[in-house]
């Protein structure tokens, strides 16, 4: 799965970053950002293809969304449980909750990095936490899924996102079952495409291009948000000599 991601690049830096697309209507997350512990729930600039200002000018586009996809049939955002944040890319394009999204609103997703924790014995009671990169530091692309719903209490769009993932690559499958889809750059304009399947995306990104380490555990609380949580934790001491 992918349940935490962090951004330490300012909304202006995002933007640069990733020029291909334009601003849209990110000025409302200007005081967001960087944000250093990314949950569910909180709303983050996504990259989408749509319709800019005239009818025949489409994206790409940045846009706000927020963390948890609810779907555009859907009554009420309050359905009892938590809205998804990921999609799984086994069976999407079938799975009833994902697959109109799938098929006509994909998106990108960009950040610095995200966050897993190994469950060091299989209880589930004692989980170290990684953070997880690319190797030479670069922003990058988690594919998602996005969808836009009105509110029927105050009559606003309101558009929600999941990350789509994909089984571990070698690096992952050290601490976890699952990875999110990463999308190399040539693959951008494919993603957000008309095209109705581009099931071949959606697989591990090579490990050699990644990096993970170590990091403390105040990542487990998202009021934690601050530039050492992705300090990685110092090396484990060397054996006492006997």
């Amino acid at each position: 799965m992918c349940g935490r991601i962090y951004i330490k690049a300012s909304l202006r830096e995002l933007l640069l970053n990733f020029s291909f697309a334009g601003p849209g209507d990110t000025e409302p997350l200007s005081n967001s950002f960087p944000n250093y512990n990314g949950a569910p729930t909180q709303s983050y600039p996504i990259i989408i293809r749509d319709i800019v200002q005239e009818p025949d000018i489409t994206g790409p586009i940045f846009a706000s969304a927020k963390w948890g996809f609810v779907p555009e049939w859907a009554k009420d955002e309050q359905t009892g449980r938590p809205a998804p944040i990921n999609a799984k890319a086994e069976g999407i394009q079938t799975n009833g909750m994902f697959r109109n999204a799938y098929k006509s609103k994909r998106c990108l997703v960009p950040i610095n990095g995200f966050f897993e924790w190994k469950d060091i014995y299989g209880t589930g009671k004692n989980k170290q936490p990684y953070a997880i990169a690319m190797k030479d530091g670069s922003p990058f692309v988690l594919a998602g899924i996005w969808s836009l719903r009105r509110d029927r209490d105050t009559g606003l769009d309101k558009r929600t996102f999941a990350v789509v993932t994909c089984r571990p690559n070698e690096l992952m499958a050290t601490i976890h079952d699952r990875m999110p889809v990463i999308l190399r750059p040539e693959d951008y304009e494919r993603w957000l495409s008309p095209e109705p399947d581009p099931a071949d995306l959606m697989t591990p990104f090579p490990s050699e291009l990644m990096t993970m380490w170590k990091i403390g555990k105040d990542v487990g609380n998202v009021r934690n948000n601050r530039p050492d949580i992705i300090d990685p934790l110092p090396e484990d001491p060397e054996p006492p000599l006997l």
